[in-house]
């Protein structure tokens, strides 16, 4: 139920935020902490839309394989599951230092919250994107204790960058949110638009995370990684169309991967070698 894949679209760039606050190696505690923040909040996320989705799972030739609409596991095990998630998110935030435990309420909120989104608002991209938005920004404030500007445009660049590519997501259900009632750019606007939409948030997320690495005065391997992550980008809209969806799961699951890998390994490089 917990996708690996799922997880190494944020993990990386909570360390991404980590090594540009710390200027560089932000020490075995950080580190170890960081991990086990996310873990918990990933798993509680992904534990939460399970719950939250499973009567529509059932109804969605797509997902009716799951492991709560097939039966593999019950909503009882989910939730105790969910429930040791949150614990291990909070703790961990604790050993972080005062100001992340302070922000973990709200944060965890912005997180479970994306799974109601759908229901209410096309704008669901967006929420899903400053979820994981965060990632960044936490793994900055643990090795700070503050919130500066380079973190918060980097961040802004996962935003747009994550909502980009839910909505490339989101096409494989347009007919599907349109029948239940549920809410997404392409339910509202069809496929061909949102994919445009699409195109242009990943333009404003490379712009941004080129803005990032400048505010952060980082040296010229981080922007050949930029320049690396918005071929990738384009490489993901080459692999899907209005009528093409096929390529979809290597567009979403591998190249996405291969995004955050990329923009932290040209922080690691920057900071560390160079």
């Amino acid at each position: 139920m917990i996708k690996f894949e799922h997880t190494v679209f944020a993990l990386p760039l909570a360390y991404v935020g980590a090594i540009i606050g710390a200027g560089g190696w932000p020490g075995i505690w950080n580190s170890t902490f960081i991990l086990l923040t996310m873990v918990g909040a990933r798993s509680a996320a992904l534990s939460f839309n399970r719950l939250a989705d499973h009567q529509y799972d059932v109804m969605n030739l797509r997902t009716r394989g799951r492991e709560l609409p097939a039966g593999a596991l019950s909503r009882r095990a989910v939730i105790w599951f969910m429930s040791c998630s949150i614990i291990l998110f909070f703790l961990s935030a604790i050993a972080l230092g005062r100001w992340c435990f302070y922000l973990a309420p709200p944060a965890l909120m912005i997180i479970l919250g994306y799974s109601y989104t759908k229901r209410f608002t096309w704008a669901s991209h967006i929420w899903l994107g400053l979820a994981l938005s965060l990632a960044p920004i936490g793994g900055f404030l643990a090795v700070t204790g503050r919130i500066e500007l380079p973190v918060v445009v980097v961040a802004g660049g996962v935003l747009f960058w994550v909502a980009g590519f839910d909505i490339i997501y989101a096409c494989q259900d347009e007919d599907f949110d349109r029948r239940i009632g549920l809410h997404s750019i392409p339910a509202e606007v069809g496929a061909r638009l949102a994919l445009h939409i699409s195109s242009f948030f990943h333009l404003v997320s490379f712009i941004l995370f080129l803005i990032g690495g400048a505010l952060a005065h980082l040296t010229w391997p981080y922007f050949v990684a930029a320049l690396i992550v918005g071929l990738l980008m384009i490489w993901e809209h080459l692999l899907v169309g209005p009528d093409r969806i096929e390529g979809l799961d290597t567009a979403f699951f591998t190249i996405n991967s291969y995004v955050s890998i990329t923009l932290l390994a040209g922080v690691i490089i920057a900071t560390f070698l160079l």
